[in-house]
């Protein structure tokens, strides 16, 4: 496979990573916003994969890749994958529409019950809520990517947890608590007042 390099104005592998990671470890376990998240980083058996696809058909393949990777791989030593594509699907409307195309991947593949796609985005929208509300935060990453996980360790994170739709509540009261400051102080790594 020929080694993709970043547009000059696009940021490094390194620097995509990183971000992401920091955003994991401040937000994602820091906040609590997934409590089945802190072994899994801890354990080190998170992959940060980038893409530097340009347009959805180089996304579409780095996802078909990754969800065969992801499939073949131990899950003592990759869990889940983080799919992060900075240089494309920045628009969110487009972003989501592109998650039709990733479920028709998984079962493409035969992998539709095995694996899941999750989903996180800069500018991430739920609808009914205004664009700024703190909540949309619960989804909102600093690049566009695609979660990749294994259903049977969705299926043991839901049985280990008695009341998994409490996570959300918690997750919306945390955001609300903090507001829009305490959550810009949380992700940049101080401390929230």
């Amino acid at each position: 496979m020929p080694v993709r390099r970043p547009r000059p104005s696009a940021p490094s592998d390194a620097v995509v990573v990183e971000a992401t990671r920091a955003w994991v470890e401040r937000a994602v376990i820091g906040l609590n916003l997934c409590p089945f998240a802190k072994a899994v980083q801890v354990q080190g058996r998170v992959r940060y994969a980038v893409s530097r696809a340009r347009d959805p058909e180089g996304l579409l393949q780095d996802l078909l890749d990754e969800l065969r990777a992801l499939a073949a791989a131990d899950p003592a030593l990759t869990e889940t994958t983080l799919l992060i594509h900075p240089e494309v699907l920045g628009d969110f409307a487009d972003y989501n529409d592109f998650l039709d195309v990733a479920d028709a991947a998984l079962e493409a593949l035969g992998l539709d019950g095995t694996l899941q796609v999750a989903s996180f985005h800069p500018r991430y929208r739920f609808d009914g809520l205004d664009e700024d509300a703190i909540e949309q935060h619960t989804n909102r990453s600093p690049y566009p990517m695609l979660h990749l996980l294994r259903e049977a360790s969705i299926d043991a994170a839901v049985a280990a947890f008695p009341d998994p739709a409490a996570i959300v509540e918690r997750n919306l009261e945390t955001l609300r608590r903090l507001g829009p400051e305490g959550l810009r102080r949380v992700l940049a790594g101080e401390a929230a007042r």
